[in-house]
């Protein structure tokens, strides 16, 4: 981030693409990503997305600088029977 409070970018930069779930709660929307352990809220499900980005940027600010890379990564259902 630079003095600004914008974050540069460069052609240097890696992609990560990031996925994430929106719904409403109450009379905000939130949003979580899917790739770490992050959420944020907004008025709109546009505000609840661009504060997620802005999160998830702060966080890799502080992440280690190698991520690992997972192969074949597979989302798994499962249902679950409660009373």
């Amino acid at each position: 981030m630079n003095q600004l409070g914008r974050v540069c970018y460069s052609k240097n930069m890696k992609k990560i693409n990031m996925f994430s779930i929106v719904w409403k709660e109450g009379k905000y929307f939130v949003a979580q990503c899917l790739n770490a352990d992050i959420s944020s809220f907004g008025k709109t499900k546009p505000e609840a997305i661009r504060n997620l980005q802005e999160a998830f940027e702060l966080y890799l600010e502080d992440a280690p600088r190698t991520m690992r890379k997972i192969e074949s990564p597979s989302l798994v259902r499962r249902a679950l029977q409660y009373a």
